[in-house]
């Protein structure tokens, strides 16, 4: 029975957090499995599975991307643990209660729930399950009702998550949307919390919990060292902190309020490098270079400077992006 397979598989992710072989072959073999299980891998690379989805601010993955994000392994593994080290803290919190999860962007696979639920009974945790890809929400469905999954899943809302107002939303234990990239460039993850967290409950828990992008300047190497020494410069965008000003009335502004960097002064550097910090659960965090989420952006400083000041800034519409001016 394949979801006593991926149980196992799941499992073995689980127990060997530390050992990247053993991830990488656990995942590769989930993903077999998958892909046997959607025949992904016959729809070939038709434009409709190889476009991102425009949203009311950001672009959602195609039907294809969203998919390989299973194969970026730190994240999928750490994503995992955060996910069912908080739905059992949930269970001590209310014990006696089913776990209700709302999950925004699950895309074709649906791994917070395919990879999760297996580990849990369907009295224990709810799932219901928001894709604005409508290829993605009937293939996730299809995977869902493969591993006899079905009797885990409330509802199904094929809809903008930007703008999604969600039905019974004190209800929820658990808001998860995986719904980023590096640098935050492009995906939803900021108008969808935007939009969701005035709507959940207060002690609703949201994974990731936050993503931080932060700024650095190296010096330069001197003779005899092994790394360049680095100091942090600023904070350019605490997400947490942003969307937090939002009680539900407000509408989401055109960008965030810019950070600026002064690069004068008496000290000498080599690079600014941005890094995007996301905080999963507790202590689970994904570090620089370890995921595609967590991929730095490393620029050479050049002197004499012809601007002293650096200034960052987040926009959300037309486009989400991190913009630079100097």
């Amino acid at each position: 029975m394949l979801r006593n397979t991926i149980k196992e598989l799941s499992t073995t992710i689980l127990n060997n957090q530390s050992d990247f072989d053993t991830i990488k072959n656990t995942i590769d073999e989930i993903h077999t499995h998958y892909l046997e299980t959607t025949n992904i891998r016959d729809l070939g690379d038709g434009m409709q599975h190889m476009a991102a989805v425009p949203t009311a601010s950001g672009m959602a993955l195609s039907l294809n991307h969203a998919a390989a994000c299973l194969l970026d392994y730190r994240r999928t593994a750490k994503f995992l643990d955060g996910m069912v080290t908080l739905i059992r803290e949930k269970q001590q919190q209310h014990p006696n209660e089913t776990i209700n999860i709302f999950y925004a962007g699950c895309g074709p696979y649906a791994p917070f729930i395919t990879l999760v639920a297996p580990l849990f009974k369907a009295s224990e945790v709810q799932f219901s399950i928001l894709e604005i890809n409508a290829s993605s929400i009937k293939m996730a469905e299809e995977l869902i009702n493969a591993l006899e999954l079905t009797e885990y899943v409330t509802a199904y809302h094929n809809a903008d998550a930007v703008t999604f107002q969600i039905p019974d939303a004190k209800k929820y234990h658990i808001l998860f949307s995986e719904t980023l990239d590096a640098l935050l460039y492009r995906e939803s993850y900021v108008p969808i919390l935007w939009n969701m967290l005035p709507q959940i409950s207060d002690n609703c828990a949201v994974i990731p919990n936050n993503v931080i992008v932060q700024a650095s300047l190296t010096y330069p190497q001197k003779e005899g060292e092994d790394t360049r020494k680095e100091k942090e410069a600023a904070v350019i965008l605490d997400v947490r902190e942003a969307v937090k000003v939002n009680d539900g009335t407000k509408s989401l502004p055109q960008s965030f309020e810019p950070i600026t960097i002064n690069l004068s002064g008496d000290e000498k550097y080599h690079t600014m490098i941005v890094d995007t910090k996301v905080h999963i659960h507790n202590d689970i965090w994904l570090h620089r270079n370890e995921s595609s989420l967590s991929i730095p952006l490393e620029m050479e400083i050049v002197y004499p400077l012809e601007a002293p000041n650096v200034t960052f800034f987040y926009e959300l519409k037309p486009s989400v992006e991190l913009k630079l001016q100097n």
